[in-house]
């Protein structure tokens, strides 16, 4: 055996190998690694995609939250001016059904008192008659003791 000849052997069979693994294996393996690159680089950039729309959505978000508080805290300051509002129209009315009570209860007081002095005018007339009946021990004729109580209860 030749080291020559086993060398040059060795070279073919090199050379062999290497036009079939260039022909047949390299040029699927590439296209393998390139679809493998273009899917990665395709991912990063759904996932730059999807972190930009992440952050867009997160704004918005963040502005319907602060339109919906705001829209609460005017709901609410809207309510309690409706609120104070009521209780001041109730306690206006309060105040009005009061006085008109008031009122009503000095009317009523006042008409009692005049009943009641009517009242003891004609029995202060009768008591007196009674008392000047006594005295004089006769009777009095109706006419006479009805303009006698008259006269009375206008002088009182």
């Amino acid at each position: 055996m030749n080291l020559n000849a086993t060398l040059f052997a060795q070279m073919i069979v090199f050379f062999v190998l290497w036009w079939v693994v260039a022909r047949f294996v390299w040029p699927p393996l590439v296209k393998a690694l390139d679809e493998r690159s273009a899917k990665i680089a395709e991912g990063l950039a759904a996932a730059q995609r999807g972190k930009e729309e992440l952050a867009l959505a997160n704004n918005e978000v963040e502005l319907e939250l602060s339109k919906a508080r705001q829209e609460g805290a005017q709901r609410v300051a809207e309510a309690e001016k409706r609120a104070q509002m009521s209780a001041d129209e109730i306690r206006s009315n309060a105040q009005a059904d009061a006085a008109r009570i008031i009122a009503q209860a000095k009317q009523d007081a006042d008409q009692q008192v005049t009943r009641a002095r009517e009242a003891l005018r004609t029995e202060v007339a009768v008591l007196a008659v009674k008392g000047a009946e006594q005295i004089l021990r006769r009777e009095v004729d109706a006419k006479t003791h009805g303009a006698l109580l008259d006269q009375l209860k206008a002088e009182l």
